[in-house]
């Protein structure tokens, strides 16, 4: 089964970092794109940022510009997502997405494939 399966959430302060992953399992990535999206309680669902595996072109939302980094290791089969300088409002469930995607784009066309989440709690 294909399945994502994201790591590295936890507890951090203000002004701290914290590295997600989000890895693959049964099956490789590909040509696909990978996203990244956040949920924070009583918010809506927005994205974050996302890659496409096949010419590394990315996409960040305005709030985490400068700050997030999306990273692919084709060796590891995993995605990365290197979060500098948070604040509380970067509190929220992270998921990871995979999907096809076409040359022109960063994100997946269709969000195919979702992990589990992993909780990233950012304290003041």
């Amino acid at each position: 089964e294909a399945q994502l399966v994201e790591s590295g959430g936890g507890l951090v302060q203000a002004g701290g970092s914290l590295r997600l992953s989000c890895a693959a399992s049964g099956f490789t990535f590909d040509d696909d794109a990978i996203g990244w999206f956040r949920q924070a309680p009583g918010k809506e669902r927005e994205g974050v940022s996302c890659i496409n595996l096949n010419n590394n072109k990315t996409l960040y939302a305005d709030g985490v510009k400068g700050r997030f980094t999306i990273s692919f290791d084709k060796s590891r089969n995993t995605v990365y997502l290197q979060m500098h300088n948070l604040h509380s409002g970067d509190t929220a469930v992270y998921y990871c997405t995979d999907g096809a995607t076409g040359s022109a784009y960063a994100c997946p066309i269709r969000n195919d494939i979702w992990g589990q989440g992993t909780q990233v709690t950012v304290t003041s």
